[in-house]
C-alpha cells in the first residue's frame, strides 16, 4: 500500500526538483538581496502606478540566514521597479512578531540586520508587535535604529490599513 500512496508524492516533487532558479536577479534597487524574475510578455506595470503595501512577518529566520519574509519586500520592490514603477511611488511597511522580532535587533549575530538597515535607508518601515518585545523581552533600544514599535501587530495593520495600506498575503 506504501508504494501506492508515494507514486503520486514523487511526480509532484518531480517539477520542484527541476526549477530553473537561474533567472531570478536581484536589483535595480537592492542588488544583494531581493532576488525576482522577469515575466516576458507582460509588458511594464504602468509607470504611475502606485502601492502602499503592508507585509506581514511570522516567521523568524532560519539559523545563519536571512529572513525570507523580511525579504520579500525588497522583492517587491526590486519586480516593481525593474518593471517601470518609480521607486518613490512603492511605500512598503514590514510589520513583525512572534519570533520574528529577533532578526530586527541590533546585534552583531543577526544576520538580517545589514539587509533591514539598506531597506530602511530607502524609505521600508519595520514595525515591530509590541506585544512580541514584550514576550521576548525586546525594548526599543534593542532594535535596529529606524525599526518601529507598535502598540501590537494588529495594531499597526490596523492603522496601515486606515493609511491606504493593503496587506500583501505571501
Amino acid at each position: 500500500m506504501k508504494p501506492l500512496f508515494l507514486a503520486p508524492l514523487l511526480l509532484l516533487a518531480a517539477p520542484l526538483a527541476a526549477q530553473d532558479m537561474s533567472v531570478f536577479k536581484t536589483g535595480p534597487v537592492f542588488t544583494r538581496f531581493g532576488p525576482h524574475a522577469p515575466v516576458e510578455g507582460i509588458g511594464e506595470v504602468p509607470a504611475d502606478s502606485e502601492f502602499a503595501v503592508a507585509f506581514d512577518v511570522l516567521e523568524p529566520a532560519d539559523e545563519g540566514k536571512l529572513n525570507r519574509r523580511l525579504e520579500s519586500a525588497a522583492r517587491f520592490i526590486n519586480m516593481h521597479v525593474a518593471h517601470g514603477v518609480a521607486e518613490e511611488n512603492i511605500r512598503v511597511a514590514v510589520v513583525v512578531h512572534g519570533k520574528a522580532v529577533n532578526d530586527l535587533l541590533a546585534k552583531p549575530d543577526n544576520t538580517s540586520a545589514d539587509m533591514v538597515q539598506v531597506m530602511l535607508e530607502h524609505g521600508v518601515r519595520f514595525i515591530v508587535c509590541g506585544q512580541s518585545a514584550a514576550v521576548y523581552g525586546v525594548t526599543q533600544e534593542d532594535l535596529i535604529p529606524g525599526v518601529e514599535m507598535a502598540l501590537s501587530a494588529m495594531t499597526a495593520h490596523a492603522l496601515l490599513q486606515q493609511a491606504g495600506y493593503t496587506e500583501n498575503p505571501f
